[in-house]
């Protein structure tokens, strides 16, 4: 402010006295504000927290259903890509590791006064900086909240984008969480792979006075702008004005490349070696958009929608004194005794050793179980066949054959696989004649043929459509069961006809059958006909195949002939290839008659009685009735029908009854009608599905139903196809381990693979309408061990699965049976809730397993790891308990 002074000041002493008086108190005041401003620049400690810390940010849900939702996806690795459009911010703001720049200006007294005494009558004036000289920068809560500490408008109001270097890893990811998406903005996302580290900032709090305000001009046309963190403070440690414009909380934010050069060239060095080389590998990731490709060094990719903007938290509100730069000996000591006892149990549940059993690498626990074996009273009806699993699950882990090699992929291990992946050669000695196995050289050969079709499998397939048109191979007739399979080229040459087989077969003296059909690439079972019901529905199977499958139908009231009724779909054909039907001698003229009794007791329909000349072998094809009709016509009742309270779908662990189920007369109850023919039947809503009844997901089950198909045909198609960077034509066997209606599958259905799918004993029991989609599968408990041989698996998929049983078993158990069953190299896909994906990722690591890819967004994650070759040197001291 500019003063005049009177040429009649010598006259008017005393009013000039009063004027100096105010000027220096009014001097005096301004250098106090000025004082207040240039101290709140002080440089605040930070507090650089340690990769731990992370772990602290992660939340947890409730074990609930996660249901198909269009409103919200499950795909959580497409929605990473597209989150920042959800929260209608950029999400290059997003950035976590960043450290405060301060500037200090040294001004002479005489300067400091002037312009204290100019802001009393002008408009305090910002230093102009030039735009290339001018930095922003952001800075993020705890909150995951980012604020600018200054922004520029251009000409048309738009800030202005900061170039920014990325640094792609393999997969077109930028390290850091960026990720590279075709065309469209660079979304900054956290990334938990130690590139970056967690900032904490702190500021002090500080009130400039109020008289100081109160000259500042209200228009004034440009103010400083300070970053807040999640106390509300501003960086400086000055707090923001009630009145003050917070279009910074609103406007895009962004970064520039002024942002700590030195955080830039640690980040750089980083990040040198694991962009070298991964030119080709980032240019496909860029052509895919939206996806998170495998090997990803993203450990957790937080979209910003995970945690509250800064505008929307408590400003002044003070937080505890953790998430500040100060923490408390309470809090500190803690953490330290949970990390001490996470490390101690840590050490000890992943010791892994080597199962000590005498299968060796091929123990399969409940078909194994020799001390309960020899508790047997009997063995007459297969007892010593069937399931009997230990009290408490093998947390073992099996050693691999010597000279174990990577499978041979289909087709060609249809033909012939690897002799030291299943080093048997007994059932080559025994069936060789009959064209089932053969040993040449280092492989084990496979002709085609078996004991009723030596001259090959698919001309005998032929052969039986021919003899019965209405079977309709891949049209009509897709799931088919065949008991007593052998190695299963009959189920191995039906996907030439379009048609899914689930061929089973006991452990017994021809030596590893189902192992040789597993490794062939044949879906095949270790299971018998013995004293309780095969763990499938009832009426799912469209035709049920026998060639020689050496099981006694006749004996005990049918009893074994009734269960496969059970199964059979009302109008479903009983093929049965065997020597009673075409030899004479006196013991097979016997089983002849006596079936053909049982038959027309139980209103079975022979529909054709023939024999095939080039094999020289007999078939007699049977339909089961679609009605009850011929049942209310019977003279005698034997078998009898079952009682109404029975549930042929009821099948865990039940025993045999000689009775048949009545048949369903209500068009709106299945089995009433035949499904419809493949590939409609895939899709298609069952006719059985009305709008009544409630689905898995809480919709009325037709809408349940389409959802939950929509829903896996969008996951599979955009996420597990392109962005885990899996080599499909190389993956054959897969298991659903936790499928609802068969989703998963119907939308792998043009993959090289078939899949089983299995429903948990304590989930809805949706697996008769897997079957009515034409796929298969089976009930199981994961708290026992699967009736399979170890690496029969080439890919295991867990959809919220590992989070419901470890309520009622030990998940350590259930990870070593996923071990014992997944091949080497194969791949695990764990989707569920993010404390159990720790807990997986965890045991993963431990099982020295290669972890290519976690993924986690609002408590839900994706875990995705392949299996090594690794195995432990150290063996269990004694047996684990069989009783």
């Amino acid at each position: 402010m500019a003063f005049r002074r009177s040429a009649m000041m010598d006259a008017r002493r005393s009013s000039s006295h009063c004027s100096t008086v105010t000027l220096v108190a009014f001097i005096a005041l301004c250098l106090v504000g000025v004082w207040m401003m240039t101290s709140s620049s002080t440089v605040v400690p930070i507090d650089m927290s340690s990769p731990e810390s992370k772990s602290d940010m992660k939340q947890q849900v409730s074990e609930t259903d996660r249901g198909p939702r269009e409103d919200s996806s499950v795909d959580v690795i497409d929605e990473a890509a597209t989150a920042a459009a959800a929260t209608g911010r950029d999400a290059n703001v997003d950035v976590k590791d960043s450290t405060t720049e301060t500037r200090s200006e040294s001004l002479d007294d005489q300067n400091v006064q002037d312009k204290a005494a100019e802001n009393v009558v002008e408009k305090p004036q910002e230093s102009e900086m030039d735009d290339n000289t001018r930095t922003t920068q952001t800075y993020s809560g705890e909150n995951g909240s980012t604020e600018d500490s200054s922004q520029e408008a251009t000409d048309s109001g738009q800030v202005k984008k900061a170039d920014k270097k990325t640094y792609s890893d393999e997969n077109g990811i930028a390290e850091g969480g960026e990720m590279v998406t075709d065309g469209k903005e660079r979304s900054q996302e956290k990334s938990t792979e130690g590139n970056s580290e967690e900032t904490k900032y702190g500021g002090q709090e500080k009130k400039a006075d109020q008289k100081f305000d109160e000259m500042t001009d209200d228009g004034q046309s440009e103010s400083s702008q300070q970053n807040s963190d999640e106390t509300g403070k501003t960086e400086g440690g000055e707090m923001i004005r009630e009145g003050q414009d917070k279009s910074t909380e609103e406007n895009y934010q962004q970064i520039t490349e002024k942002a700590d050069s030195k955080f830039g060239e640690k980040f750089s060095e980083q990040n040198s070696d694991e962009t070298k080389g991964d030119d080709n590998n980032g240019k496909e990731a860029a052509e895919r958009p939206n996806e998170i490709t495998a090997g990803s060094k993203a450990k957790d990719l937080i979209s910003p929608e995970v945690f509250p903007d800064g505008a929307q938290s408590e400003l002044l509100n003070e937080t505890s004194t953790q998430n500040g730069a100060w923490s408390t000996q309470a809090t500190e000591s803690k953490k330290e005794k949970a990390v001490q006892a996470a490390s101690k149990e840590h050490g000890t549940r992943n010791n892994w050793k080597l199962c000590n059993v005498s299968a060796g690498t091929d123990y399969i626990p409940c078909l194994d179980n020799e001390e309960a074996i020899k508790k047997l009273r009997s063995t007459k009806h297969y007892e010593h066949r069937e399931r009997h699993c230990p009290d408490e699950a093998p947390a073992c882990l099996l050693p691999l054959p010597e000279g174990y090699k990577r499978p041979i992929e289909w087709p060609n291990s249809r033909n012939k696989i690897w002799y030291h992946n299943v080093p048997h050669s007994q059932l080559a000695a025994v069936k060789g004649h009959q064209n089932w196995v053969k040993v040449s050289g280092e492989f084990l050969t496979f002709p085609g043929g078996g004991t009723q079709f030596i001259h090959g499998a698919l001309h005998y397939i032929d052969f039986i459509q021919e003899s019965m048109p209405d079977i309709a191979w891949g049209k009509k007739s897709r799931v088919v069961l065949d008991v007593g399979c052998g190695v299963a080229s009959f189920g191995g040459f039906l996907f030439d006809r379009d048609v899914l087989t689930m061929s089973f077969a006991p452990k017994d003296e021809h030596e590893a059958q189902v192992q040789f059909a597993l490794e062939r690439g044949i879906p095949a079972l270790s299971a018998v006909m013995g004293t309780k019901r095969l763990p499938f529905p009832g009426m799912v199977f469209d035709v049920i195949h026998c060639a020689r499958c050496r099981v006694p139908w006749h004996i005990e009231g049918g009893m074994l002939l009734l269960e496969l009724n059970r199964m059979l779909r009302p109008g479903g054909y009983f093929v049965w290839s065997a020597t009673p039907v075409y030899q004479q001698i006196p013991e097979d003229v016997e089983i002849w008659e006596a079936m053909t009794a049982l038959t027309q007791s139980m209103c079975w329909d022979m529909v054709n009685k023939t024999k095939d000349r080039i094999n020289e072998v007999g078939m007699a094809i049977y339909r089961k009735p679609s009605d009850n009709e011929c049942y209310a016509k019977r003279t005698e009742d034997s078998p009898p029908l079952c009682q109404g309270s029975d549930d042929p779908n009821a099948a865990w662990n039940i025993p045999l009854q000689a009775c048949m189920h009545k048949l369903p007369v209500d068009p709106n109850v299945r089995g009433s009608q035949w499904p419809q023919q493949w590939p409609l039947r895939l899709d298609n809503v069952p006719y059985w599905l009305n709008s009544s009844q409630v689905g898995v997901y809480g919709r009325p089950a037709p809408e349940d139903f389409k959802a939950d198909t929509e829903l896996w045909k969008h996951i599979v198609s955009k996420s597990y196809m392109k962005g885990l960077g899996i080599n499909w034509s190389a993956v054959r066997n897969v298991m659903d381990m936790r499928a609802v209606y068969g989703g998963f599958a119907a939308a792998l259905q043009e993959a090289n693979a078939w899949i089983m799918n299995i429903v948990s004993i304590d989930s809805p029991d949706t697996l008769p309408l897997i079957y009515e989609r034409g796929l298969f599968g089976m009930y199981h408990d994961w708290c026992e061990s699967f009736s399979t041989y170890p690496r029969s698996y080439d890919l295991l998929h867990a959809d919220h699965l590992f989070s419901k049983i470890k309520k009622r078993c030990k998940l350590r158990a259930v990870i070593a049976e996923v071990d014992r069953i997944l091949r080497p190299e194969g791949k695990l896909i764990v989707r569920d809730n993010s404390e159990t994906i720790e807990e997986v990722e965890s045991m993963a690591k431990s099982l020295k397993w290669e972890v290519r890819m976690t993924y986690s967004k609002e408590n839900e994650g994706l875990l995705f790891v392949q299996k090594t070759m690794w195995r432990p040197k150290e063996v269990e001291a004694s047996l684990p308990s069989l009783s």
